[in-house]
């Protein structure tokens, strides 16, 4: 479904996650709702613990709400079956974790290929494709070193072009810098921003980096189970 220039590309309303254990039930939170208008970078803060990896994974169809709809691009995310969330996944959503799950015994060729394979794309296509993507992130020369032979900071690069060589419409990121130093998490962002802009991304990022969190368009801060939004300049670095 087409979007108007008014419509936001992300709709949360009022969503719920209680996990439940016996007869205990935890209300990680409940009733969030916002929208992110497309080609927006938004930041989500809060502590550890209070629910922002569990929320990028309902917004990302990897979990689904207790209460509650998600809808991208005007379709309930949370109402589709299985196999229609694997297909929505995989054309629509780009992720990128603090650990960043690239499969040690490939290349860094062929760990950015994968997603193309996994859709049934040509090995040769797809491997053009992810030669491309490792010059748009500055690993062109790495192509042939296995992933457990990158560092810190070109794994995270790696996992970026991994998440983007579908040309998703959103990149989910859950503390994309948190496991690396100063620096080399500063070089990271820099890298999201450019391509988040480049390519025309909604950009979701979980973080509990405040100078980071600044520099984004918005910033949602998760906490106690509710959610506000706050002025990116409000935060202190």
């Amino acid at each position: 479904m087409h979007l108007t220039t008014q419509d936001p590309l992300l709709r949360v309303e009022g969503i719920s996650k209680v996990f439940r254990s016996g007869e205990a039930e935890l209300v990680l939170f409940e009733n969030l709702s916002f929208e992110v208008a497309k080609g927006t970078m938004l930041a989500i803060v809060g502590q550890s613990g209070a629910g922002k990896s569990t929320l990028l994974h309902i917004l990302g169809a990897l979990d689904r709400p207790s209460a509650g709809e998600v809808y991208c691009a005007n379709f309930c995310v949370n109402s589709l079956s299985e196999d229609a969330a694997a297909e929505f996944r995989n054309r629509e959503i780009g992720y990128v974790w603090q650990f960043h799950y690239l499969l040690p015994e490939f290349t860094a060729l062929e760990n950015v290929a994968m997603p193309l394979l996994t859709r049934g794309q040509a090995l040769s296509s797809a491997e053009k494709e992810a030669s491309r993507w490792l010059r748009e992130v500055g690993l062109e020369a790495r192509g042939h070193h296995r992933s457990g032979e990158l560092s810190g900071g070109e794994q995270q690069r790696l996992a970026l072009a991994r998440a983007l060589i579908t040309r998703p419409q959103v990149l989910l990121a859950d503390e994309p810098t948190g496991d690396l130093d100063g620096r080399t998490g500063e070089l990271v962002f820099e890298l999201v921003a450019r391509l988040h802009r480049d390519h025309q991304l909604t950009s979701v990022i979980a973080t509990h980096n405040l100078a980071f969190a600044r520099r984004c368009h918005r910033v949602l801060r998760l906490d106690q189970g509710t959610i506000e939004e706050v002025a990116p300049e409000s935060l202190s670095a």
